[in-house]
């Protein structure tokens, strides 16, 4: 029987995270693991070329050889990326008994956690589970997301950030912030952000008393600027 599962995100870093396998699966566990920060340690005889760069420049730690009970002392979640049901079983056992977050890829029964298909967009993750049963459909919804939710959104949210900032810091009441708030998440500022409508978009901020950031803007969008300047 599948359970469902709760939904949130976990803070990695500088936490140790063991992979048991050395295969591409392995691989791209171990790259997720790294984005997050994490402090990762390979265990297999075995391991791809890219796997092993990591392990030569120190990225993460490669034990060559195959699992042993006792190998997730002091792990504070595990990744079992091996076609092998009988190690499968005796990490999820150890890991259970330990208290240990494990995932045995492909393999919902053997999982305290799984690992949802993710669309990153700067700031900005959404996460799709289908809890299990049909990961071809979870990738399918995150292309047809990635479709709709294009790279604009990691400026918008860069942007958002620094107007809630001068929003907070306003000399006005809560209620009249939370207005404010919530009136530029409602802006179709995406949009202006997608199709360089630079003049709407400033035009839209300053009515709101903010100030609009030249200097995010032209980092992301030199040829815009550096045309109006020269004018």
């Amino acid at each position: 029987m599948i359970s469902e599962f709760f939904p949130v995100f976990l803070n990695l870093k500088d936490k140790l995270c063991i992979v048991v396998g050395g295969g591409k699966v392995a691989e791209r566990k171990v790259e997720n693991l790294l984005t997050a920060q994490a402090k990762v340690k390979v265990i297999s005889p075995e391991v791809t070329l890219k796997l092993k760069k990591l392990a030569e420049e120190g990225k993460i730690e490669w034990e060559k050889r195959i699992y042993k009970k006792g190998d997730l002392n002091s792990a504070w979640l595990v990744i079992a990326a091996t076609n092998n049901p009988e190690i499968q079983k005796e990490i999820f056992k150890e890991a259970e008994e330990k208290r240990i977050f494990c995932n045995v890829v492909d393999v919902p029964e053997l999982c305290s956690f799984i690992v949802p298909s993710t669309i990153r967009r700067g700031l900005l993750t959404i996460a799709i589970s289908t809890s299990g049963v049909s990961p071809a459909v979870a990738r399918r919804l995150r292309e047809t997301l990635e479709q709709i939710i294009g790279e604009e959104y990691t400026l918008y949210l860069k942007l958002m950030k620094d107007l809630r900032k001068q929003i907070l810091n306003l000399n006005i009441s809560s209620e009249e912030k939370e207005e404010k708030l919530q009136k530029l998440a409602l802006a179709p500022i995406s949009r202006y952000i997608k199709y360089g409508d630079f003049e709407l978009l400033k035009a839209l901020i300053e009515k709101e008393g903010l100030t609009f950031p030249n200097g995010l803007f032209e980092k992301h969008f030199p040829n815009i600027f550096s045309t109006k300047n020269e004018k």
